[in-house]
């Protein structure tokens, strides 16, 4: 038995790079199942606006024994153009990866993504990233027995060991905190005075996001995001094309309780934000990758289902981070629980260098629930 890697070409070899991981990993109870429409969607080069700046290959790895052939692992390899322009690099990356425990499978798909993005000059490969690191990002190696929440990938614990067996080398780990919002009792009290401190002493007040202004309120997010998080590992702005995507998106899962503005009360500048949403991968579940027949009506349910949230991004203004805003948006989260069914929480991808946020996660009493690891392999040499 031989095993090939072939690009993915018209619409059955599409459904067939879509519904492996369902096969891999269907028994398993922390994986949840992505629905399929969604990720047709998220797939279409004309749908996504990655491509705007982005270009991108999908491969199957197929075993051939006889006459007959099956699929057995799956990987994309694209090139993020902007990311490139702003650092100055020449990556490549990887993603979507999914496979057998077969270690000639995942040599066999790393070695196609790096053929095709040593042919486009790359120097390194870096991933498995869903087109970038905000999409879906790592592979896990810790914290297998946790629930998965939205945009959290799952792998078996196989994954890390045949990569590396392969020569990937670790790029970075990416932390995710375990929050319980309903319980004050494990928080510093620093915490909460910083937090008052940042209204009566620095002007700063709260509010809320609405469906309406959603995307106006984007952009004060993408000045946030663009200047706390300029530093940090896989960082790359976001672009206005990015942001009409990323609105569109969060319609889904927006709830007002928990989208967070904090802002100069004398000027209405935005230098603070959280972007919480519960976990719609609870309701996923009882999807099963299907809005028929009865996917639809777990889906407006939803508000019942979800008893999680995930902590996406929460940020400040750099000139403003010794304000206590951090402060104050991390206090509003466990005020926010106690009026909201979401009690529990997850708050990451926490890049394992950012010590300052780290540190915070401690000071509220959280644990590090799970870890994901960020690989990488020089390209021609």
């Amino acid at each position: 038995m031989s095993v090939q890697v072939r690009a993915v070409s018209g619409r059955r070899d599409l459904r067939r790079f879509i519904d492996l991981p369902f096969r891999l990993h269907a028994n398993h109870p922390q994986w949840v199942p992505p629905l399929k429409l969604e990720r047709r969607l998220f797939l279409n080069r004309r749908m996504n606006a990655f491509f705007k700046h982005g270009e991108a290959e999908y491969f199957l790895a197929w075993r051939t024994d006889g006459d007959s052939a099956r699929v057995v692992g799956r990987i994309t390899a694209h090139i993020d153009h902007s990311y490139n322009e702003y650092h100055g690099a020449v990556w490549g990356w990887f993603g979507f990866l999914e496979f057998e425990e077969d270690q000639e499978v995942v040599h066999a798909l790393l070695d196609a993504a790096a053929q095709w993005l040593g042919a486009r000059q790359c120097e390194r490969m870096v991933g498995p990233a869903e087109f970038t690191v905000n999409d879906g990002a790592g592979v896990l190696v810790e914290g297998f027995d946790a629930p998965a929440l939205i945009l959290e990938p799952w792998q078996p614990p196989y994954y890390q060991r045949l990569l590396e067996q392969d020569g990937m080398a670790k790029a970075v780990d990416m932390f995710v905190w375990e929050i319980d919002v309903s319980d004050r009792n494990n928080t510093l009290p620093v915490l909460f005075e910083l937090a008052e401190k940042a209204e009566s002493e620095h002007g700063i007040q709260l509010r809320r996001m609405s469906r309406l202004h959603l995307r106006r309120d984007l952009d004060g997010f993408a000045e946030v995001y663009n200047a706390a998080w300029s530093d940090h590992w896989g960082f790359v702005p976001y672009s206005k094309q990015d942001l009409d995507a990323y609105a569109q998106e969060l319609q889904l899962a927006f709830d007002k309780n928990w989208f967070m503005v904090a802002e100069r009360k004398d000027t209405g500048e935005i230098v603070g934000l959280a972007i919480t949403v519960p976990d719609l991968n609870q309701v996923a579940r009882k999807m099963n990758g299907k809005v028929l027949p009865l996917g639809w009506w777990y889906f407006l349910r939803k508000a019942k289902i979800m008893t999680w949230i995930r902590v996406g991004f929460l940020g400040v203004k750099p000139e403003y981070q010794h304000t206590g805003v951090a402060a104050l948006l991390y206090v509003e989260h466990f005020n926010t629980a106690e009026r909201t069914p979401q009690k529990h929480g997850l708050c990451g991808w926490i890049l394992e260098t950012n010590t300052p946020m780290n540190r915070a996660m401690e000071a509220m009493g959280s644990r590090v629930a799970k870890r994901y690891r960020m690989y990488e392999r020089l390209l021609g040499i």
